[in-house]
């Protein structure tokens, strides 16, 4: 998992806001960008840095994409989040 690049794009509230949005299933850009006030090529751009970090996969249907989370990713940044709650810990 390219984590820099998947921290990268969490970092930024539009693009969360796609990632919340997609939980609700596969959604067309037009669809997505709906939901935002802003050009369809700052939300283009928004989607091509989450589809970089892997975050979200595409799929041509007809004459749209569909943009999707990909979940395998998802899981195991919370996998690797989560391992710092387990573990053994000192007190100091």
């Amino acid at each position: 998992m390219p984590i820099q690049k998947t921290f990268k794009a969490l970092s930024d509230g539009t693009r969360r806001e796609i990632l919340e949005l997609l939980k609700n299933g596969a959604a067309s850009a037009g669809e997505i960008a709906a939901h935002f006030q802003m050009t369809g090529a700052t939300i283009s751009h928004h989607l091509a840095v989450l589809k970089e970090a892997g975050l979200i996969s595409d799929e041509k249907r007809g004459k749209f994409i569909y943009y999707e989370l990909n979940m395998s990713v998802i899981e195991e940044i919370v996998r690797w989040i989560t391992a710092f709650q387990g573990g053994d810990h000192h007190e100091k």
